[in-house]
């Protein structure tokens, strides 16, 4: 009576009993970085001094910093290549596609574990793995052998029915459950999907909608491993990778949400957040000024071709600019081997490379004030690059009736144009070549890892002290994501110079946060930040950690945090408390000065902790959700000193 997350934990766990919301150690089988996350990561790797990876697989691909003015990102690509060639991990080329895309065509394993040094590694569930994004550091320690610790999670199965009418997608379909559960208040659990109704829906269906699962702030999700994945395996030419992981009939579940599939219709996810959902109807005829289709969401042949069909004989609206990105070179060879690309290429698309580019904010910034239609999986505020510009996300069938239209149009309206709907199917057989991968020999002894003046070593944390004692260097409100933490964009590569990247720290909330926190921390004081709800939603990057840890941040107090950067807090020692009492966040202003003692007993008893405003002469009670190895991991000050103080 076991479901499937169940099924794939217990032949995974190595420390830690299957309890719900206690703390296991699971063995994982692969790991994938992407270059904007994984210099850092590798950095990591190659202090704890291990010859050679130990998972079964690691993939190092290159996809976010391909966009290169200056030496920074090609000096980052050639230093991933060689730590890649030296420590037995497989280097995906820049243009060889999106991480995330191409681990679905080409690696990914019903059964398996995946850890991701990216939020939208759950991507991998449309096939049937447990695929979880985590912080660079953690990945780092799992291609050291060690385990990836997670809260045995709650399984909420979405029980899917019916079918999807004409028009209506998996994009539609996710955009339903983040309407249900929001994007906070998840964390901990896992969405599970099961029901007739997953029949209907192909591997790249199934992993749009496991992709934006991250949205909501869960574990990850999963689908099944059926008769669908196994022709999509089938046709990539691995169905040896195949096998079959359904859920036993009786399995049980924390909570089960019904969603018939006939019942829906396109939706969009309003500025600024995922989880701002309406109704294309809804939103009416509104002026768009930019369509972009691509991103790790909606990026796959069926996608494309959808897109090319419903695009065939027709041309840009001339007030609208329109980009493509398709997510692999695969899916670029095969749209033009079955006539798709020139469909594209006729309407006015610019063509993107195979690469995150416009959702990351590193290209294809939209004009001041813009309206901007995309198919990516994040509209936070000034995550384009343009921070007066509305982002809605939208199917690509939405997106392609705006490139007709120029405006917000419901795309069933497009059969009143004569354009019906193309029921595009997977190909029996996609065209395969890899040879944009570098495959790992036996390792060499003499290969020397490149490293460019950008690129310097991790900053070390100090163990954590008995006493807090500083400012509130900045108070900020609920749903605080990692782009406001640390931006992406045009800043990304400056990642593997923490010093450099740390300048950009709080950008869009407050650009004058640096200069504050740095002439804080050089009085001797420590910074700390007051946070609402759900602080640390969004990207995995351990930088909005990092940095913060570099610039002498020693808490975080905050009404709640989400998984990952909870997690990467703890991995680079800053402390991650919650109130007790939400009402006294509004009794904190920034500038008050605090004051926080017994930290070191607080923890090791499992008492809250106590925190003196010094400016109000107040206090007020914290609490913390910490296992011991958390609080090891904190007193040793991170991770990595935690490793080697244990070696």
């Amino acid at each position: 009576m076991a479901n499937i997350v169940e099924k794939i934990l217990s032949t995974h766990i190595v420390e830690g009993k299957p309890e719900k919301g206690k703390e296991v150690g699971i063995k994982i089988d692969q790991t994938l970085t992407q270059d904007a996350t994984g210099t850092m990561a590798y950095l990591q790797f190659e202090a704890m001094d291990i010859p050679r990876v130990k998972t079964e697989l690691s993939v190092s691909y290159v996809d976010h910093n391909t966009v290169q003015i200056g030496f920074e990102n090609a000096d980052d690509h050639k230093y991933l290549q060689s730590v890649a060639t030296k420590y037995g991990i497989v280097f995906s080329r820049a243009g060889n596609g999106i991480c995330h895309q191409v681990h679905l065509e080409r690696f990914g394993k019903p059964g398996k574990t995946l850890l991701g040094s990216d939020s939208h590694t759950p991507t991998g569930g449309g096939v049937g793995m447990m695929a979880i994004g985590a912080g660079g550091l953690d990945v780092a320690v799992a291609m050291a052998g060690g385990l990836f610790y997670i809260t045995y999670p709650n399984v909420i199965k979405i029980n899917l029915t019916g079918k999807l009418n004409k028009w209506v997608t998996a994009k539609d379909v996710i955009l339903k459950v983040l309407e249900i559960f929001t994007t906070k208040g998840n964390v901990g659990c896992v969405f599970e999907y099961g029901g007739a109704g997953i029949k209907t829906l192909s591997v790249p269906e199934r992993a749009t909608i496991t992709n934006m699962g991250a949205e909501c702030g869960v574990t990850t999700s999963i689908f099944p491993s059926d008769e669908v994945t196994k022709e999509f395996l089938k046709a990539q030419g691995r169905e040896e990778d195949w096998k079959q992981l359904i859920a036993d009939e009786d399995a049980k579940y924390d909570q089960v949400v019904d969603i018939n599939l006939s019942e829906l219709v396109p939706m969009t996810a309003t500025p600024h957040s995922p989880g701002n959902i309406s109704t294309v109807k809804e939103i009416g005829e509104i002026k768009v000024d930019q369509v972009c289709i691509g991103s790790c969401t909606n990026s796959s042949y069926k996608d494309m071709m959808t897109v090319a069909e419903i695009l065939k004989g027709q041309k840009l609206h001339p007030n609208t600019s329109f980009v493509v990105a398709p997510g692999s070179k695969q899916v670029i060879e095969n749209i033009i081997k079955d006539g798709g690309f020139q469909s594209i290429v006729s309407a006015g698309a610019r063509i993107a490379e195979a690469a995150c580019g416009f959702c990351i904010g590193n290209s294809q910034s939209p004009k001041t004030d813009a309206v901007s239609l995309r198919t990516s999986n994040r509209n936070f505020l000034g995550r384009s690059g343009t921070k007066s510009a509305n982002a809605y996300l939208v199917s690509p069938e939405t997106a392609a009736a705006a490139v007709i239209t120029g405006k917000f149009t419901d795309p069933r309206d497009l059969e009143k144009l004569g354009i019906m709907y193309p029921d595009v199917k997977i190909p029996a057989k996609f065209y395969v070549d890899d040879s944009m991968f570098l495959f790992p020999e036996a390792r060499k002894e003499d290969v020397k890892i490149y490293r460019g003046p950008n690129i310097g070593d991790p900053p070390a944390a100090t163990p954590m002290q008995d006493k807090i004692e500083g400012t509130v260097t900045l108070k900020v409100e609920d749903k605080i994501t990692t782009d406001h933490i640390i931006p992406a964009g045009s800043k990304m590569k400056y990642r593997s110079n923490v010093p450099k990247y740390s300048e950009f720290l709080f950008e869009v909330v407050d650009p004058t946060f640096h200069d504050r926190a740095k002439k804080i921390k050089e009085s001797g004081k420590d910074n700390i930040i007051i946070a609402g709800h759900s602080y640390g939603q969004g990207s995995s990057r351990e930088h909005a950690a990092l940095c913060p840890m570099y610039m002498g941040v020693k808490a975080v107090m905050a009404k709640s945090m989400e998984r990952i950067h909870n997690a990467n807090l703890i991995n680079f020692g800053i402390l991650p408390l919650n109130f007790k009492d939400e009402s006294d966040y509004d009794k904190i202003d920034q500038a008050d000065e605090l004051k926080v003692s017994n930290i070191k007993a607080s923890l090791k008893e499992g008492k809250s902790i106590i925190v003196k405003n010094i400016t109000k002469a107040t206090e007020f009670e914290m609490t913390y959700n910490l296992s011991d190895r958390q609080i090891k991991i904190l007193l040793a000050g991170g991770t990595l000193a935690m490793m080697k103080k244990t070696n």
